[in-house]
Formats: C-alpha cells, structure tokens, sequence
C-alpha cells in the first residue's frame, strides 16, 4: 500500500509539474504567448550595483506603459544573458552588436527594438570605442620606431571580455588576425587560436566584463586587455591626451566602485582605438508579442526618455549611468541590416 501511495504522489507531482511549465508558454501557433510580466537579462557590464539606478528607471517606465511588471535578471556570463533570450526565458536584452547576431542567429524571432544614437542624435555617429590596453608603467614596450605596433602583443599575456562581446573579442580579434595573418607563420590564425595561450598568446583570460578584463590588466595578471570605453567611463578619467585617443593615458578614480576599488589610481595607456557600432536594446517578438513591442520601441524612441535624465545622465553631472547625454543623444529605431558590418567579421 506504501509503495502505491508514493507512486500515486509521484505521478501527481509530475503532472502539476508539466501542467505548470505549459500553462501560458505557448499558443495555437507554437509561440509564446505574453503574460504580466517583462524581464529584462542584464550582461554582466551593466549588471553591477553602480548601474541600478539606470536599470531601475527603465524598468519603471517599461511597467507604466505596459502595465505589466518588469523584472531584471542580472548575469555574470555573455552566455548566460545571451541563451535566456534565445530560450524564450526573456522579453528583453540590452546586448552589444555581436551578442544580438548570435541570438538571431540561433531565434530569429528576437529583433532590435532601439539603439542609443551619438551625439548628432542620429545613427550617423551611433559608435562607442573597442580599447586595447596595456600598463602605463610598460606603454614603450609597445612601440616600434616610435609608433605602437600590434607586433609587439606577440607572446603577451592576453585579457579579452567573452568571445559573445563585440568591442571585447570580436572586433580586436578581426584586428589582431588581419595584422597577423599576413606573416607566413600565422598564415592560417584564427578566431579559435585567439582563445586560449599557445598560439599567438602566452596566455589568454577572460574577464567576463568589460570591467573584469580591464582589471585583469590593472591588478597584473595580463599585459594586454581589450575592454570597451562606454563600459568603463564610471570609474576612470583621463589622465593625459584625449578621450578615445591612441596614447592617451586613463587613471582609475579614487572613489570608483567594484571591482576598481582595488585598484584605484592605477593607469592605463591605449595602444589601439576602434570605433564600434552601438549596443542595441533587442526583444524576442514571440516573448513579448508584437503589441508590447510596438508600445516599447514608441517608448524608448520618444522625447520624454530621451530628455529623462535618469536614463541619459547629464555628462557634467558626475552621476554613474547606462547612458550620457553629451548634446542630441537618444534612442532611435534600427533596422537588423544595420548590424552586417559585425555579421561580416565572421565571414
């Protein structure tokens, strides 16, 4: 009679079990149907406590205009926050360029909503900046006949973000692999190689931030770091040159938060400056469904969160935020095309 009696709680626990993962997951169609809630997967760069504010606002004025609770699911892997979308466990995304060709790719059901323009406010000057980096202290060492030369990285111990991160892996990578593909003994170099020490690198890390990899340079552990401009400007400054310069030397400021708390003070000289096609704001369109989507990209493309100064922080105010407002920015409509240039770096 025992055994019946567990076996009878054991089928009745599975049902409820299927019963519960089915119910509102998907339609007649085969795609999900949209419920009360939108969440928002954060990638590790933005899902820092410095940010809250920043994700905070945009979740507010996400559940005003929908109606609907939002709920933000922070990440500590590209991965991660990438294969949530891709799996229908997620409305939104904000993730760089790379990140959004990879789940398109794999779901084609997830599509732009908005990208951040420049300052024009226009999608003319829509680019932030792939850095590498290297130690203040070391910066001749990479010069040849007085210029900075990629020859020099040869052997180094390298720090990139996650092999999903545009301006942290891809477009250095495209760089690093044009430089050196063109020497016979590296004739036949590929992204692959760029992954792990032996080939090009010494050593390769990956700091799973663009925070992660620049204190993966600042704290010793790599000679050379990618990470991106955007992603870091709330803890550093410039110490000498221009912003986004080659040569100009970047100081971690003595109040930044985590994880360059640790390393406050230190300075860091750009070797090599590339701009990148902005990160975008993506929806999977079977999550979220196509009303919830069209009420959001009016949202975030209109002037009231274009003049919010929560989402676009006033550059002289000193406050952290995802996004400046240096003179016209805002969020503007894109089109998936816009995004080839990046799709080509793999072909």
């Amino acid at each position: 009679m025992l055994k019946k009696n567990w076996l009878l709680i054991t089928l009745l626990f599975i049902t409820l079990l299927l019963a519960a993962c089915s119910e509102g997951s998907a339609g007649a169609d085969g795609k999900e149907e949209a419920d009360d809630v939108i969440d928002i997967v954060w990638y590790p760069n933005e899902s820092g406590s410095d940010m809250k504010s920043s994700r905070d606002e945009i979740g507010k004025i996400i559940e005003e205009k929908t109606d609907k609770k939002v709920e933000h699911h922070l990440t500590t892997d590209y991965a991660i926050a990438i294969e949530t979308l891709v799996n229908n466990n997620a409305d939104l995304a904000f993730m760089g360029a790379q990140g959004y060709v990879e789940a398109n790719q794999k779901n084609d059901a997830i599509q732009p909503l908005a990208v951040p323009t420049g300052p024009s406010g226009t999608l003319d000057d829509a680019v932030y900046h792939s850095w590498l980096a290297v130690n203040v202290d070391d910066q001749e060492n990479y010069k040849e006949d007085g210029e900075y030369a990629f020859d020099t990285i040869e052997d180094k111990k390298m720090s990139f973000v996650s092999n999903s991160s545009t301006s942290g892996f891809k477009v250095p990578s495209a760089s690093i692999i044009d430089h050196f593909s063109s020497k016979e003994v590296y004739a036949d170099l590929a992204e692959e190689d760029l992954m792990e020490g032996g080939e090009l690198f010494s050593q390769v890390l990956f700091g799973n931030s663009h925070q992660g990899s620049a204190v993966n340079l600042l704290s010793g552990n790599a000679d050379v770091a990618a990470f991106c401009d955007t992603c870091v400007e709330n803890y550093v400054e410039v110490a000498e040159g221009e912003e986004n310069k080659q040569g100009s030397v970047y100081k971690v400021k003595e109040d930044a938060a985590e994880p360059f708390n640790k390393v406050t003070g230190s300075e860091f000289t750009l070797i090599s400056v590339t701009p990148v096609l902005n990160a975008p704001f993506v929806a999977n369109k079977d999550v979220i469904g196509q009303e919830d989507f069209d009420k959001l990209q009016a949202l975030f493309t209109s002037d009231e969160v274009a003049n919010n100064e929560q989402i676009f922080v006033p550059e002289e105010s000193g406050e952290s935020g995802l996004f400046f407002k240096t003179d016209k920015e805002r969020f503007s409509e894109v089109e998936d095309s816009w995004f080839d240039p990046i799709r080509e770096l793999s072909n």
